[in-house]
């Protein structure tokens, strides 16, 4: 394929000779425009790409016309935010402060992260906290996975190192602790970070058409051009049994992040009044207590700041999470949640319904 330059020298030389009729002087002009401009555009073909990272798995499609090193690329993504922000790994920048290491300069993923939990701390009124894994663990609803009842006095004793204003980020990008015991773990919204970061690797690299999907947690630019229809992602219906695999609605996924948090197939049924429920931590309190809200689904602008308002919500449960919503903007809920007669039901924004596909 010519360039524009050669493109133009041609087209001069032709006009200059005066050896062919006006005619033909057209058409020929008129076929290497045709030719330029049909070698320019190349018809994007779709990529898929998928693995696992962060704890978790990933697929995503994209249209692209040009080749991409996607999976080089999602590589450095993951290896990057991992040394910043991995609880699991011992020598990443969040593990070395949570050890007591007052000299670490954070890079600015883990500056992103802090900044965006800070606002849904504000905006839950403490609801969302990423100090409360300690916390989860007394309960025994982190890794160890067994249920325990600890008692007032070390619930007590742990909401003292409980509180995300317990922590500020210096000027010099470092983390400064109220209490050296407060434990911070982002874990909540990191992975709608990685995805944000994902998606504007693909916008620098001019894919305009693009569905990731990373734990669960998606976002969704242009169109499936395909079926040349929206990207369709489905909420998963909490009342199917294990091993099955059905919906509950299913939306279309334009320019904008949908996270979900809830415990999908696993509410309790409370022995003595049949009542359906979840169990969340209170942070303001320490108090385990049991809610009706079964899940949060929530589309954003971007899926970091959905990544933590479905975990904010589920904490708040339904009542405090309608009037949340009064306080935030841009934001689009679908709420499953068991109500008075023990029966599923849902609770809807007038934008999310708007995304429903019939």
């Amino acid at each position: 394929m010519k360039n524009l330059s050669q493109v133009m020298k041609i087209m001069l030389l032709t006009i200059m000779a005066g050896r062919r009729s006006k005619i033909r002087n057209k058409c020929f002009l008129l076929l290497i425009l045709i030719g330029f401009f049909s070698c320019s555009e190349d018809k994007p073909e779709k990529n898929i790409a998928s693995g696992s990272a962060l704890g978790t798995t990933y697929h995503i499609s994209y249209f692209s016309a040009s080749e991409l090193d996607v999976e080089t690329s999602l590589d450095s993504i993951f290896r990057v935010i991992n040394k910043s922000m991995s609880t699991y790994q011992d020598d990443s920048d969040i593990s070395r402060i949570n050890d007591g290491e007052i000299d670490i300069v954070v890079d600015s993923n883990f500056v992103e992260v802090y900044r965006s939990s800070e606002k849904v701390f504000r905006e839950s009124r403490g609801y969302f906290d990423p100090t409360v894994g300690l916390l989860v663990n007394a309960y025994g609803f982190g890794p160890e996975g067994y249920v325990k009842n600890p008692q007032s006095y070390e619930i007590d004793s742990i909401m003292t190192y409980i509180g995300f204003d317990k922590l500020s980020l210096t000027a010099d990008r470092r983390i400064k602790k109220e209490f050296s015991e407060v434990h911070l773990d982002f874990n909540a919204i990191a992975k709608g970070y990685a995805i944000d970061v994902i998606a504007l690797y693909f916008d620098n690299n001019n894919v305009e058409n693009y569905l990731i999907e990373l734990g669960g947690e998606l976002v969704g630019k242009g169109r499936n051009i395909e079926s040349d229809n929206p990207w369709r992602v489905a909420i998963d219906d909490p009342r199917q049994e294990e091993g099955e695999r059905t919906f509950q609605t299913v939306l279309a996924l334009e320019n904008r992040a949908l996270a979900t948090s809830g415990n999908y197939r696993k509410y309790r049924e409370d022995t003595l009044t049949g009542e359906a429920y979840v169990h969340t931590i209170n942070p303001l309190t320490g108090k385990a207590q049991q809610s009706n809200l079964l899940s949060a689904s929530v589309l954003a602008k971007n899926c970091t700041l959905a990544d933590g308002y479905a975990t904010a919500f589920m904490a708040l449960g339904l009542e405090k999470s309608k009037e949340m919503l009064d306080r935030i903007e841009d934001v689009d809920v679908y709420f499953i949640y068991a109500n008075n007669d023990n029966k599923i039901a849902v609770f809807s924004s007038e934008g999310f319904k708007d995304q429903i596909q019939k």
